[in-house]
């Protein structure tokens, strides 16, 4: 049996057993209780309670205007539909950078107030020390690499990042850095699919990729993406598994027409 069906509850530690054993890593975003609660019975191994609520449930263009308030308002809510899955939060813009004493106060937050199981923040060798500080009071942490979407403005794009060979060997040796300090596992996002592949296989952590090939020990994508709500965003690393947008819409409509003819509540919906 594999270790993803035998366990009651996936840990980290679960989670390396998973990539010891070759076994790819399922995670999925949600932002609310319901959501999380249908996609923990369907069995995804981790629930990320990403910053990208600032997009997909606050209509902002970026990630930056969520606050930690915020993030543990949505972490609360899904933690209460979840069973089963490891639940990570991620630390919002503002909360951790440049300020470790800071970046530990955020994580305490979180953890207390969330019950979540770890967090997550992005950054190489520039939020070490945050990491480590992190670490030190008992908090496992999640790395993020290559296109980190809370330093759009230092980009000035969502491309795909590490293409250059200078790049490309920063994102390596801060991956290194970053299970070196004791992170439990690293999202990559957005990289070529070779230096995705050659991350997993020198790191004895997991490595999650979005948009980073088919050779790491895991996949993660927004829920709001993958099932279609979301029609406005379609990167080539999306694949869509239902069109909820059109379903709901439908929904809606029928809805609208059976309210004006007098059709709902009909006799058997009334007391």
């Amino acid at each position: 049996m594999s270790v993803q069906k035998k366990v009651k509850r996936v840990t980290t530690h679960v989670l390396s057993e998973m990539k010891l054993k070759g076994e790819k890593i399922s995670m999925l975003t949600a932002y609310d209780f319901s959501m999380a609660q249908i996609i923990d019975n369907a069995g995804i191994d981790v629930i990320l309670v990403g910053d990208s609520a600032s997009n997909v449930m606050a209509g902002n263009e970026t990630t930056l205007p969520i606050t930690l308030d915020q993030m543990i308002y949505h972490g609360a809510s899904v933690v209460r539909g979840v069973d089963r899955a490891l639940v990570v939060v991620d630390l919002p813009f503002g909360s951790y950078q440049g300020n470790s004493k800071e970046a530990l106060c955020s994580a305490i937050r979180i953890m207390k107030e969330t019950s979540a199981d770890a967090v997550k923040l992005e950054g190489g060798r520039e939020v070490v020390e945050s990491v480590t500080r992190i670490l030190s009071a008992g908090i496992p942490v999640m790395g993020h690499l290559g296109l980190t979407p809370q330093s759009i403005h230092k980009f000035g794009t969502y491309v795909v990042r590490a293409q250059e060979d200078a790049e490309a060997k920063k994102l390596i040796e801060d991956a290194h850095l970053l299970e070196e300090a004791g992170c439990f596992a690293i999202v990559l996002e957005k990289i070529p699919a070779k230096l995705a592949a050659q991350v997993a296989k020198e790191l004895t952590i997991p490595i999650i990729g979005i948009g980073a090939g088919g050779s790491v020990d895991g996949q993660v994508l927004v829920i709001h993406d993958m099932l279609g709500i979301n029609q406005e965003f379609s990167p080539r690393f999306l694949r869509r598994y239902h069109n909820l947008y059109a379903e709901i819409t439908g929904a809606v409509g029928n809805y609208i027409n059976d309210v004006k003819s007098g059709n709902f509540p009909n006799e058997r919906e009334q007391y």
